[in-house]
């Protein structure tokens, strides 16, 4: 089925990323052949210059990577057209009728009123409602899980399909985003902060079928606070693209810089307190003291410390800023071309630069605490820190290099544990719990 959609869906569903309207055309790209007009895209960024201009990186990267058949109308003579009630729609109506296309899909009411045979004209709930999902998955933990079900009660309680509704835990939201940054100001309010959040959680996913979690801990936690039916999905990793083989021995050597012992060291993370940059950097000359000798560091990605890593690189010789890395090979690249990989923040629920890492014969220094701590003792695969501060860092990434065969064992078991988690099983496995979903439940609505 070939479907066009108007310059208002796709606006919603990049500002609303969790929305019916985003579903909506998630679905239409997996499961049809979407189609924009010329127009449509221009609209699209018109609206975000005049609208939302700090917005526009998001549109550019979510336009790039939609997949569409680009459909252009040069002359559109209005006479030629059913009326509509705004004549500014004219363009967008000419362009689903000469695209041939089976389907528009439009939030505009306007559209309502018009009666052609070709193409069909819905709005997203419509046709989210046609095509009848037995799941809906919600993706993020904060407003959508009980606004769905409200959705669903309203929309489909009189009828026999409802779906069976399913959470994914992306966030472990009342410890990272409301405890820790609540425990700097004052602890007594910081707990009672989070058991509100909790509270909150246990009433968005009231009768949700399960909930999905990528992290053990993070899921024993969930059950602790009343969270039920919960069920270990972990996420995966491209086993075939991050893998030992992608090193380039030029690259590796060039970090080296003529000294054979010298650690190379990758850090593809936002730069961010969180993810252990401070830490990082603050350990960074305890080791070159320890060591004698400096290690490469190289850094990549952005974030809202990325100033104090352009200040190391001015300080140190052996620090490096790549960028932002888009592309897939070149990031295999340098997580196989380096030694020591990190997994310093403690609140990680699956961590996929994590398993990118692993899978790619790193050695990981982690924190002891979330998803890096699970992954490196399930694996063996590198050094769990034993404090959160710049000496324990420190020691532990010296324990390593005192050691070059004991690295290279844990590399090669955490690239055997990555493979565990390799995309294919991972889908896997989710389809099988779909399945087991609806071969355990009637399409009622819950009570």
């Amino acid at each position: 089925m070939q479907i066009m959609v108007d310059a208002n869906i796709i606006v919603s569903a990049i500002l609303f990323p969790q929305s019916i309207v985003a579903k909506s055309v998630k679905h239409i790209v997996s499961n049809s052949e979407l189609t924009l007009s010329q127009y449509t895209i221009d609209e699209i960024k018109e609206v975000f210059s005049k609208k939302f201009p700090h917005r526009k990186n998001e549109m550019k990267i979510f336009m790039e990577k939609l997949p569409y058949k680009l459909f252009s109308l040069k002359e559109i003579d209005s006479k030629n057209y059913p009326k509509i009630r705004d004549i500014d729609d004219i363009p967008v109506l000419a362009n689903a009728i000469e695209s041939k296309v089976d389907l528009l899909v439009t939030g505009d009411k306007d559209f309502e009123e018009i009666v052609i045979k070709n193409p069909k004209i819905m709005n997203p709930r419509k046709y989210i409602e046609k095509y009848k999902p037995d799941i809906i998955e919600v993706g993020s933990p904060y407003v959508l899980p009980a606004a769905v079900r409200k959705a669903c009660e309203m929309h489909f309680a009189k009828t026999d399909s409802y779906p069976s509704l399913l959470g994914f835990w992306h966030a472990d939201f009342p410890v990272t985003y409301i405890r820790r940054p609540f425990d700097l100001i004052n602890g007594f309010l910081a707990k009672k902060l989070e058991n509100i959040a909790w509270a909150y959680a246990r009433h968005g996913f009231k009768n949700y079928r399960g909930i999905q979690v990528s992290c053990k801990e993070v899921m024993q936690r969930m059950e602790s606070r009343g969270l039920s039916n919960l069920e270990w999905i972990p996420l995966g990793v491209d086993i075939e693209k991050f893998a030992p083989s992608k090193k380039d021995e030029a690259l590796a050597a060039e970090l080296k810089a003529g000294e054979t012992n010298r650690l190379t060291m990758f850090f593809p993370h936002r730069s961010t307190e969180e993810k252990g940059l401070n830490l990082l950097l603050k350990a960074y000359p305890v080791i070159c003291e320890k060591l004698g000798l400096e290690p490469a560091l190289v850094f990549a990605g952005t974030g809202n410390k990325i100033h104090l890593v352009r200040e190391a690189v001015k300080k140190y010789r052996h620090i490096k800023y790549v960028g932002f890395i888009k592309n897939v090979e070149e990031m295999a690249r340098w997580n196989a071309s380096c030694e020591i990989g990190f997994a310093l923040s403690g609140w990680e629920t699956f961590g996929l630069s994590i398993l990118e890492g692993m899978a790619s014969g790193q050695c990981l220094v982690g924190a002891n605490t979330g998803a890096a701590a699970e992954h490196i003792r399930e694996s063996g695969g590198g050094v769990i820190l034993q404090n959160r501060d710049e000496h324990s860092l420190a020691q532990a990434i010296c324990e390593i290099a005192e050691d070059r065969e004991k690295m290279q064992i844990m590399g090669k078991k955490g690239r055997a544990y990555a493979e565990r988690f390799s995309w294919d099983l991972c889908f896997e496995r989710q389809g099988r719990y779909y399945g087991a979903i609806c071969k355990s439940v009637t399409c009622q609505s819950p009570e």
